[in-house]
């Protein structure tokens, strides 16, 4: 399966949000996207736009400054 990394990190809302979308409608059903951003808004969009699209986060957590989320793109 791919993973794409996505450095998101400095962006500010809504940019985080708009690139994941935007990675995610052009990734294949189970492509893993690695997402880093510091926009602390990020916490709660990210979340609400896989609830919306109907993606997976598998994992969320922080690291290096940054919070990393772990989204599965679904079939």
């Amino acid at each position: 399966m791919d993973t794409i990394p996505l450095d998101l990190r400095g962006l500010k809302c809504p940019l985080p949000v708009l690139r994941v979308r935007k990675a995610l409608s052009m990734a294949q059903a189970g492509t893993l996207l690695v997402v880093h951003c510091t926009d602390p808004m990020a916490a709660i969009d990210l979340p609400n736009l896989a609830r919306e699209t109907g993606n997976v986060i598998e994992r969320q957590g922080d690291a290096d400054g940054a919070i990393v989320f772990h989204i599965r793109k679904a079939a």
